[in-house]
């Protein structure tokens, strides 16, 4: 078969890019889930598409591709192009173009004109379509469903009309629209307003710029659609590893985005409704919506309770929850220290002991995800202690290796704890 550009399962495309921008030390013969002609295949697709952010490196097991992206000269995800590709037959071209035609005076027309109209263009001697009732009338729900043809139903008739009239002017809106396209988890709906626009600005540039969780949108959309509608959904998961599915029903409540990481988790109940649980969204290939949850608004008020100690998305229910206290110290010059453990504090508390010396407390279900954020501190820490020794004991660890590292003794170390 001849290779084919655009896509029907945009999962297979998800596995692939998040394999090139993540793991791009593989080699071709490496890729065992697929043939090396389906990795070929995929390649090129995305090739078409990011191009220019590939780049490739040689060794004795063969070329490994990769993406290479820097935030610093990229105004725009570029991975949302991905998401304006689509599988179409000549019909479907061929159909585009007509319905299209007929409605381009803005006069609504009925199913019946509509397919009398496309009838006599055959006649005419333009190409057969093979034309059914059936069809046409998928195709214009479809039009109706991604808003280029408005419906309007009168008795038992319904009429459509073209929807380029009911257009906004985006031109005054171009800032806000490039802004939020890449800074709001479902962006890719801000990628295709600016596709509307004459030029898309230039204006944005983000330090931290987690772009993959694009590849995701398409089933954060769902969630959040069922969160709304207060559905149960069954998801299927992939193992990372094996490449294996399984399928779990879950009552979302509610979606987490890490500003650290990018990761995005959704919170929700599993079949028992015992306890809460966090998944991965990338995690999910994809997703089934149920029916609605007569108990959702009782599940969302547990959730909560089980929020209220989060540091990070552990929860585990029926431990005692583990303590941290951390002295720091500021200079009387450094006001962006306060702003920031007020800013960054989450659930705990932060109290000025005296004109240099900080205090933040915080009582949280699993201490030991606060170790990349307390490290952070590293030289104004004064004291540190937790309930949970196994922190303490790591934490002290990583000053002993890093005293180690410069030569320096704990005596000579100002950053040793108490």
């Amino acid at each position: 078969m001849a290779y084919q550009e655009l896509i029907k399962n945009f999962d297979k495309i998800r596995r692939y890019i998040r394999d090139f921008y993540v793991y791009g030390f593989r080699s071709r013969m490496e890729y065992d889930t697929k043939s090396p002609r389906s990795y070929d295949n995929e390649r090129r697709r995305i090739e078409s598409w990011l191009g220019d952010y590939m780049s490739f490196h040689q060794d004795a097991a063969g070329k490994r591709m990769f993406l290479s992206l820097d935030s610093r000269h990229i105004p725009h995800n570029p991975l949302y192009r991905a998401f304006q590709a689509r599988s179409f037959t000549d019909r479907d071209i061929t159909f585009h173009f007509f319905i299209l035609d007929i409605l381009a005076d803005g006069k609504p027309r009925t199913f019946a004109q509509i397919l009398e109209t496309l009838q006599d263009t055959q006649t005419e001697g333009s190409r057969n379509l093979f034309l059914d009732d059936s069809t046409l009338r998928k195709k214009l729900k479809e039009y109706v469903s991604l808003g280029l043809l408005a419906a309007q139903k009168q008795g038992h008739t319904v009429s459509y009309r073209r929807t380029d009239s009911d257009s906004p002017d985006l031109t005054r809106w171009e800032d806000a629209i490039s802004f939020f396209s890449e800074a709001s988890p479902l962006g890719v709906v801000g990628s295709f307003l600016l596709n509307r626009l004459p030029e898309a600005p230039d204006l944005f540039r983000f330090k931290h710029h987690y772009i993959l969780h694009t590849l995701d949108s398409d089933i954060l959309a769902q969630l959040l659609d069922a969160i709304r509608e207060h559905r149960e959904v069954t998801l299927t998961l992939e193992s990372p590893k094996t490449h294996a599915l399984s399928h779990s029903p879950l009552v979302p409540l509610r979606v987490y985005s890490s500003t650290q990481t990018g990761r995005q988790y959704v919170l929700g109940y599993p079949e028992k409704r015992l306890n809460p649980i966090f998944v991965r969204v990338d995690a999910i290939s994809s997703l089934t919506a149920g029916d609605p949850v007569p108990d959702w608004e009782e599940l969302n008020r547990r959730g909560r309770e089980a929020e209220q100690h989060l540091w990070g998305v552990t929860i585990r229910p029926g431990r005692p929850l583990e303590r941290v206290e951390m002295k720091v110290h500021v200079e009387p010059w450094e006001d962006f220290i306060v702003r920031r453990l007020e800013r960054e504090k989450r659930h705990g508390r932060v109290t000025r002991l005296d004109a240099n010396t900080w205090l933040f407390q915080a009582e949280v279900e699993d201490a030991k995800e606060m170790l990349p954020w307390l490290r952070t501190f590293l030289g104004r820490i004064e004291s540190l202690s937790c309930s949970n020794a196994y922190v303490q004991n790591t934490f002290q660890a990583d000053l002993d290796q890093l005293n180690r590292m410069y030569g320096l003794t704990g005596e000579e170390d100002p950053n040793a704890l108490p």
